[in-house]
């Protein structure tokens, strides 16, 4: 650790310089010996992260055999036989483990059985997952992802499943891993999409729950495609809204937006030029469908921007010409695009159609802002002669393209649309593209 002797030294050195923007004190020694330390420093959160996952791990198996103990003598844990209908032995050793659990950890008891089968998931059906998170390779969040989409195949498609998705848990952060497990796991599920959707369908609803301080949520649960469209919608609006004068944020604008759409059919939303702006909006939605499937002739499932796979049904609905959507058409053995869809709208060049799809999101590490939201950089400045191509054009969200621009970080194109990126540390990081297309 580094920590002993740090404050000090760093205090020290610091209370002679000038705080000013351009601290002529700081030479290149002390700078570079400031940039040692944050470097070990990164280091020793990065292994604090270690050890938290290593640390999850051994709670999910103290849990697990906790769980097996309380099974294993249930029969031995008292019960009320008095009651005309009295608990099985099994339902009271559950109840008490779980009560127990929540008083000991200060936890709701609806997170403690989340936990128990969550430790149960790991240490029985998934030790590949259980080695990794034990190793300090994963974090708990990524075991999470694993167990969610992994419990919901057949018992037998578990084991290849994880064999399938976990390399890109150790690569990717939580949230694109969830993306990548959930494509991965229509390849595994026997039951096709279309089944499983018509299902799933049946269930959509809206719900509302009272909130404090005269708040509620309203909630959701639709059709991938309907609920993509309906964000991009609201979002596209909020953005075109925002602006010196505007003190709200685009969170907040969001919700304003949807409440004047819903109540009022349009929204004006305080704008002072365009008080029909909602009107008519369609957002733009990228619908990518392998050319045998959109045929009839293949089942690999369509990919919905921003969500993943989607029942075919829906995507020949939008292939065909749902308005606002972008129809793309892939190779059947490479995946490599066959066709970008230009016949609903007006659509940007083919380039930053192809850098959107290939990108998906920022591409700075770590960064899950949609690709639409973003800048398309140019890695090296046109002023430097950076070129307009493929090879030297990313996206970045506002905010890492001003770092980019504004710090030390660097970044460069090291081949097949990876970005390898360089902290003010030393430290690497490389970024790789969502879809790997050949350039045309």
């Amino acid at each position: 650790m580094v920590l002993s002797g740090v404050m000090e030294t760093t205090a020290t050195a610091a209370s002679g310089l000038d705080h000013g923007p351009r601290a002529s004190v700081l030479t290149p020694s002390l700078a570079a010996s400031f940039l040692d330390t944050m470097g070990e420093l990164i280091d020793d959160v990065v292994e604090a992260d270690r050890a938290a996952a290593r640390a999850a791990a051994n709670r999910a198996a103290l849990i697990d055999q906790a769980r097996s103990w309380s099974e294993a003598t249930a029969s031995l844990m008292p019960s009320d036989t008095s009651q005309v209908r009295p608990w099985s032995d099994a339902h009271v050793a559950r109840r008490s483990l779980v009560s127990e659990l929540a008083a000991a950890l200060r936890l709701p008891e609806r997170t403690i059985e989340t936990l128990i089968e969550e430790s149960r998931s790991l240490l029985r059906e998934l030790p590949a997952t259980m080695a990794a998170l034990s190793d300090g390779d994963i974090s708990y969040r990524h075991a999470q992802v694993m167990i969610e989409h992994a419990t919901s195949l057949p018992a037998d498609a578990r084991r290849a499943f994880e064999k399938a998705a976990l390399p890109f848990a150790l690569t990717l952060t939580a949230s694109r891993f969830d993306h990548r497990a959930r494509v991965l796991r229509e390849r595994e599920h026997p039951e096709s999409v279309e089944v499983r959707h018509d299902s799933c369908r049946d269930k959509r609803e809206i719900s509302l729950d009272p909130a404090r301080d005269g708040m509620a949520w309203l909630t959701a649960y639709l059709p991938a495609a309907s609920a993509e469209a309906i964000y991009h919608r609201v979002t596209d609006v909020a953005a075109a809204l925002q602006s010196p004068d505007e003190p709200r944020t685009l969170t907040q604008l969001r919700a304003d937006v949807f409440c004047d759409l819903l109540i009022d059919g349009q929204t004006d939303a305080g704008h002072p030029t365009q008080p029909n702006l909602g009107s008519g909006i369609r957002a733009r939605v990228l619908v990518t469908v392998p050319v045998l499937t959109l045929l009839g002739r293949g089942t690999e499932p369509a990919v919905l921007e921003g969500y993943g796979p989607i029942d075919i049904d829906a995507a020949r609905e939008l292939a065909a010409g749902a308005p606002g959507f972008v129809r793309i058409l892939t190779h059947p053995e490479t995946g490599a695009v066959l066709s970008l869809g230009r016949d609903r709208y007006a659509i940007p060049p083919d380039l930053r159609a192809w850098l959107r799809m290939r990108d998906e999101t920022c591409r700075a590490p770590g960064c899950g802002a949609a690709a639409r939201r973003c800048d398309l950089d140019h890695t090296k400045d046109r002023q430097f002669a950076g070129p307009t191509n493929h090879d030297n054009l990313a996206h970045l969200c506002p905010k890492h393209h001003d770092q980019k621009h504004h710090t030390a970080w660097t970044v460069e194109h090291i081949g097949d649309g990876d970005l390898e990126w360089t902290s003010p540390t030393g430290h690497h990081y490389v970024t790789e593209p969502a879809t790997r297309v050949a350039a045309r």
